[in-house]
């Protein structure tokens, strides 16, 4: 940062919009700094509480009242200061600021992300449309949820994916000894570690020694020898491809990694004698219809597998996250940048949402209080419609959906449903003590009982044998294969051979 910015942004005059323990946590790390600007008021709709003063910084409001406001005590930007918002109340909040046309709207993390309604500026981010479109997520004692990780080394795979980040964000809350963030993508690592050792320096989180690790999980050799080495006590894995389209291009690379990634890890695991393992699911695994799903299901069976025979190893199975990388909150933020149109496959086409702090809050929850061999789901609610979620979002940016950004229907895509289940009909939920999440009973593993001689005939598709050197990379042989054992797999008229 230049002198001339840190100038420019220590003028910058602040409204803190909720005069609550947060707002005024938040106003004195503000003020303690000096750089980032100053706080000039309190925003507030308690009467009680409109025309006092905390610490010499006078509560103004009603919020509806701030456009009148402003007149006469002028500010360019607004932070939300109010985790516990519903999201009805952060639509109105919202309204109200952009109306008084804030240069910057920022917004503290949710309940669901932060220890005892404990925010910082640093955590404090510019709002965005899934604050909006999500429901009220639960709260989450992390504190009591981590308590199980107190000590201990934590391995996450895929630590820089939208989960993986997230699950090691909050882990800093955990009292870990040690955090390993594994992944194959070095920017996505690095941009992870250095983030939780900024958080670390603002005083977020407990000083656990943090570990940038670069591998792949499709190297068997390499992942026995490092599992071995760490000595890491809990393992989330949440590395996976996961892009339906995408995958269906490229379905022995999905295998490759989702599958034989997992039974690495799985196997390096046990070998090493990891004391809890949780396995990152998808409702893309229920009656499966595309390669994803498939891998997906398959990766559920090895580690439900291996925790039927003694180990506390255990799926937690959830739907779509809002904001994910890839997903479809960031086309559409890219689609009405540009001026439309925004794309639907379907009109009737409906899914299951919760944000990714939600999710990775309950992933930590159910590690803890979970049992080996068994299958949790995270109860996501009612399906949303991703038309009406399209035309909320153009809203959020103030235009009219259809008069100012059309809305162009594209298909359902290969491997694509109109809509997902979040268990089978194999499959019985059955309430936890634990709010929001679900135990899902079987009779029997889904896949026969043949999961072993399944894994032996995908093998040589997707590692060289020299004994059957046609299946190698053989996509139209893969989806066979694996449709004999999910019959609900699509292999298409004109799928190529590679």
């Amino acid at each position: 940062m230049t002198a001339q910015n840190m100038i420019k942004r220590s003028k910058n005059r602040i409204y803190i919009v909720g005069a609550g323990f947060t707002g005024t946590t938040l106003a004195k790390e503000i003020h303690s700094k000096k750089i980032f600007g100053r706080v000039v008021a309190f925003l507030d709709d308690n009467r009680k509480k409109i025309g006092n003063k905390i610490n010499g910084i006078p509560v103004l409001g009603p919020l509806d009242a701030v456009i009148e406001i402003l007149k006469t005590n002028p500010a360019d930007e607004a932070i939300i200061a109010i985790p516990s918002a519903t999201k009805e109340q952060l639509k109105r909040i919202y309204s109200i600021l952009k109306r008084a046309e804030f240069s910057k709207i920022r917004i503290v993390p949710r309940v669901s992300q932060i220890l005892e309604d404990e925010a910082h500026l640093i955590q404090a981010r510019e709002i965005n449309p899934e604050d909006l479109l999500a429901r009220m997520p639960v709260k989450v004692n992390l504190k009591e949820s981590l308590s199980y990780l107190r000590g201990k080394r934590v391995l996450v795979t895929g630590a820089g994916g939208s989960i993986g980040s997230e699950l090691s964000r909050q882990l800093l809350s955990g009292g870990a000894e040690r955090l390993y963030l594994f992944g194959h993508g070095e920017n996505s690592i690095y941009e992870i570690e250095r983030e939780l050792k900024l958080l670390q320096e603002e005083g977020i989180g407990e000083k656990a020694t943090i570990v940038p690790i670069i591998g792949e999980l499709q190297d068997r050799d390499y992942v026995m020898f490092l599992i071995k080495r760490l000595k890491a006590n809990v393992v989330f894995h949440t590395a996976a491809h996961k892009h339906v389209p995408l995958l269906e291009a490229n379905p022995v690379e999905a295998v490759k990694n989702n599958v034989f990634g997992t039974r690495n890890i799985v196997d390096a695991s046990r070998e090493a004698g990891i004391e809890r393992f949780v396995f990152i699911s998808t409702d893309k695994a229920v009656e499966p219809s595309n390669v994803y799903g498939a891998s997906k299901l398959i990766a559920e069976e090895i580690v439900l597998n291996e925790g039927k025979n003694g180990k506390n190893f255990l799926v937690v199975r959830f739907g779509n996250v809002l904001g994910s990388r890839g997903s479809i909150l960031p086309l559409f933020q890219k689609q009405i940048a540009k001026g439309g149109p925004v794309t639907i496959t379907h009109e009737a086409v409906k899914r299951f949402f919760m944000t990714i702090p939600e999710a990775a809050s309950l992933v930590l929850k159910a590690g803890g209080v979970g049992s080996g061999g068994t299958l949790y789901l995270l109860d996501m609610g009612d399906p949303v419609s991703i038309k009406e979620l399209a035309e909320q979002m153009i809203r959020f940016y103030g235009y009219e959906p259809e008069k100012e950004i059309k809305l162009k229907i594209t298909g359902l895509r290969p491997g694509e449903k109109l809509s997902e289940k979040l268990w089978t009909k194999e499959e019985t939920p059955y309430p936890t003590e634990s709010n929001k999440i679900l135990e899902l009973h079987r009779e029997k593993l889904l896949i026969n009982g043949n999961l072993k001689p399944l894994i032996e005939k995908l093998s040589p598709v997707c590692f060289f044998d020299e004994n059957k050197p046609d299946v190698f990379r053989n996509r139209k042989y893969l989806k066979k294969i694996l449709k004999e054992a999910i019959p609900g797999i699509q292999i298409h008229s004109n799928e190529p051979e590679y």
